[in-house]
């Protein structure tokens, strides 16, 4: 069939969950459809690197628009529309798309992320829309707010994201309603964000199309030169650096986690690796025992040289590429509850969970002092990931839908 497939980030470099997700669909959709790209490009995009061209019958980007924090707030006081929805909205965008599917007339739109909504509804409206149009839900972007809000409430310096939340949520709701209701098919990254899914669209076709790894592109004994310049034990926690839940995540371990790291004399060093840290975590900086690298052309080397891998999330939704990359490598990992969410791994089997902040830290420190535990874990987790979340048996799930 051909399939035009809209993306809110140009998917090379797979740097964060996003392009992850999509790279690896495009990849194996092009294997059996003739496969077009319409793309947004961030800032340092290139659209002709990497594999994506040779993949692609076309692609097709339009730059990713400029919004102050100005305007957000204004829309955000102004406008029925999620933030989520406006973001990456531009009617120069909007016109280049127009022409491309007038061009293409696609058997399949495939709309990627709750963020391409705004040119669905676009080329719906111009009778540009294809034969059917599958939604690719990243995440149940309602739940993901309705959990940030009640995780911010319960403290008072984040009340004001809280109240931001709130108000993301309602509109949310809406938004994400309207949009499962309008398309033929959806594609959801776990149970729970398919149950949700499901009741504000029952009638809409779903399937559980989960997050995967490209098992040829993690070996956990792939010779690596040295990553890390701090003694150790080293804790690694990975994921885009702008995103709330990950700047939340952070602070919390290394404000609540670390303290009973170090009651337990374990004087450990916490690497933050990812894109576009956000200035909350400008009051890591001072420390010693953390480090925040910012953007990294690889987040394997830290993964395969860590001690343990944490996953110290409080709020969120879908399936933890994270999560996913760390049990790939063979990595020892805690997480908390939510942050395993979605996948069905098991405590003391593939990995060691706790919520409460001396509990976490417990689990950590029980796999830096088992070291045979470490392993066991860590070789079940990746034989979990052969069994279960190979892109090859993941994306005919998607195709079930078209």
């Amino acid at each position: 069939m051909r399939i035009l497939q809209l993306t809110p980030q140009f998917p090379w470099p797979t740097y964060q969950g996003t392009t992850l997700r999509n790279f690896n669909i495009l990849k194996q959709l092009a294997q059996r459809h003739e496969l077009h790209l319409f793309s947004i490009l961030d800032a340092g995009d290139e659209p002709n690197a990497g594999p994506v061209p040779e993949l692609c019958a076309s692609i097709s980007t339009a730059p990713a628009p400029a919004r102050s924090t100005g305007q957000r707030l204004r829309d955000l006081m102004t406008t029925a529309s999620p933030d989520m929805a406006r973001r990456l909205w531009s009617r120069q965008a909007a016109a280049t798309l127009r022409d491309v599917a007038q061009s293409l007339r696609p058997d399949i739109l495939l709309i990627e992320g709750i963020e391409m909504a705004p040119y669905f509804f676009h080329l719906r409206a111009a009778g540009l829309d294809a034969k059917k149009s599958i939604y690719d839900a990243h995440n149940a972007e309602t739940l993901l707010q309705q959990r940030a809000a009640r995780a911010d409430i319960q403290r008072p310096k984040r009340w004001p994201a809280a109240l931001y939340s709130g108000i993301q949520t309602q509109k949310l709701r809406r938004y994400e309603q309207n949009l499962t209701r309008s398309v033929t098919g959806i594609a959801a990254v776990s149970q729970p964000d398919a149950t949700f899914l499901r009741n504000l669209a029952p009638q809409t076709p779903i399937e559980i199309v989960t997050n995967g790894v490209d098992l040829a592109l993690y070996h956990p004994h792939e010779p690596f030169a040295p990553i890390f310049d701090r003694p150790g034990p080293h804790l690694v926690f990975t994921g885009k650096m702008d995103f709330r839940p990950n700047v939340d995540a952070a602070l919390w371990f290394a404000n609540q986690v670390m303290p009973h790291l170090r009651t337990a004399g374990i004087d450990a060093h916490f690497w933050i690796v990812g894109r576009n840290p956000h200035p909350r975590l400008k009051t890591l900086l001072r420390r010693n025992d953390v480090s925040i690298t910012g953007q990294v052309p690889d987040v394997r080397p830290y993964i395969v040289q860590a001690d343990v891998y944490v996953v110290p999330l409080l709020a969120g939704g879908g399936t933890r590429f994270k999560i996913l990359e760390a049990l790939a490598l063979a990595k020892a990992v805690t997480s908390t509850h939510l942050g395993a969410d979605g996948i069905p791994v098991q405590h003391d089997q593939h990995l060691t969970l706790a919520d409460a902040p001396d509990a976490f830290a417990q689990q950590v420190a029980r796999l830096l002092q088992d070291t045979q535990l470490a392993i066991r874990l860590g070789q079940n987790g990746r034989d979990f990931i052969q069994q279960h979340f190979s892109w090859d048996a993941i994306v005919p799930r998607l195709e079930r839908l078209f």
